[in-house]
């Protein structure tokens, strides 16, 4: 009886296989891998760990259409000015930078050619992200794409919720609300909660003193359509498993 020929590996997860069968896939079969990235901070009326569990179900959602392993997440970040809340906290700049670039370095020792951060979380990470990728790149000669899901998926927002979301606000509380609905507290909402980010140069505070903060006002508020929840979620994959798809096609265009 002839042997079938295996198509993928076991698991996409670097945490569940093992050292002989990683060896089998990377770099041979598999040359990319998914880094997700987060932080622990409020959202409203759903988990303090949003930012940690919407790159992570986005990772395994897209990894086998990408040809991706998916890197155990990195779930402290720089949270800034929401860290004064309850079970959140920030993660020096310092020792953050350094904490991911070393990541970083570790899977281009371990022969990933294509790094794609998946990052969850914005404020002041996105920039340190942004300023990393090109130092690591440099140094490793690696391939290295970061993705703001939220903001890269802002078409998709107005496209499911006809209006602009926000923190906490009904897009991102919609994509957790499709990973897994017990995460979602309908009952302890209320939409004065809710507050418009301030434009530049007009008022800031510490704490900012809403959990949930609104891009457009007048615009995000939760209205727990879980219908519309999963569309968002499919529709967020799709539109991120394709920027990575083809930014690696135009990377080996280039010959990079």
């Amino acid at each position: 009886m002839r042997a079938t020929k295996q198509v993928s590996p076991s698991t996409w997860e670097m945490e569940r296989i093992n050292w002989m069968e990683f060896r089998e896939w990377i770099p041979a079969k598999i040359n990319t891998v998914l880094l997700p990235l987060g932080t622990i901070e409020p959202h409203g009326v759903t988990a303090n760990g949003a930012d940690i569990l919407a790159p992570v179900a986005m990772a395994r959602a897209i990894a086998s259409r990408v040809n991706a392993m998916i890197a155990p997440v990195v779930p402290y970040g720089f949270t800034g000015i929401m860290d004064a809340y309850p079970g959140s906290f920030t993660i020096p700049e310092d020792a953050y930078r350094a904490y991911v670039r070393a990541v970083v370095v570790g899977l281009a020792t371990n022969k990933f050619k294509n790094i794609i951060l998946l990052n969850g979380h914005g404020g002041g990470q996105t920039a340190i992200l942004s300023a990393l990728a090109q130092e690591a790149g440099r140094e490793t000669g690696t391939r290295i794409l970061v993705v703001n899901w939220w903001s890269y998926c802002a078409d998709v927002t107005l496209e499911v919720f006809g209006e602009d979301g926000g923190h906490g606000a009904e897009n991102e509380t919609a994509y957790i609300m499709a990973i897994d609905p017990a995460l979602v507290r309908k009952e302890r909402y209320k939409p004065e909660m809710a507050t418009p980010i301030p434009p530049p140069n007009t008022w800031s505070a510490y704490p900012f003193p809403s959990s949930i903060m609104l891009y457009k006002e007048g615009q995000g508020y939760l209205k727990f359509d879980r219908a519309k929840a999963k569309t968002y979620f499919t529709k967020v994959n799709d539109k991120i498993a394709g920027l990575i798809e083809e930014t690696i096609k135009k990377w080996e265009m280039a010959g990079l």
